[in-house]
């Protein structure tokens, strides 16, 4: 089985402040023994690095590089990987946006759900309810 896994629980597991910190901790730790093929799209890495080095967001933002460290160290698990998009990206992207209406902040939800779709992915670990929007992805979070 493989799955994707979205932005927030990496925001929730780098920001100590978070109530979600440890759980979100946990998961990761979970996820970083295997063996399942887990998805980090480059939209989730980019916006990783955005957000957890944003002085406005995080109460004590990451410095660029201990974020950067952080995907590094995801990055070098043997099961994780992070496809870029392919031929079939813009036919898989435009099929998911008019699906959900995608428009504003449901757009890089769409992309990364044609980036699953293009790379046979149907789970994502998330805890943002927008996914729910797209037909045939299965939600799955880790905090409830």
């Amino acid at each position: 089985m493989s799955f994707a896994l979205d932005v927030n629980l990496l925001l929730y597991a780098s920001d100590a402040s978070s109530p979600f910190h440890e759980p979100a901790r946990a998961f990761l730790v979970r996820l970083s023994q295997g063996p399942e093929i887990a998805y980090v799209f480059w939209p989730v890495i980019s916006g990783y690095l955005r957000i957890a080095t944003h002085p406005a967001v995080f109460e004590r933002p990451l410095t660029p590089d201990e974020a950067m460290a952080n995907i590094d160290g995801l990055l070098s698990l043997p099961h994780v990987q992070a496809p870029g998009e392919g031929e079939r990206f813009w036919p898989r992207f435009r099929e998911v946006a008019e699906e959900a209406g995608a428009r504003g902040n449901l757009v890089p939800d769409a992309h990364v759900v044609a980036l699953m779709r293009e790379n046979g992915v149907r789970t994502i670990w998330t805890h943002d309810r927008d996914y729910r929007r797209f037909e045939g992805t299965e939600v799955r979070d880790p905090l409830e």
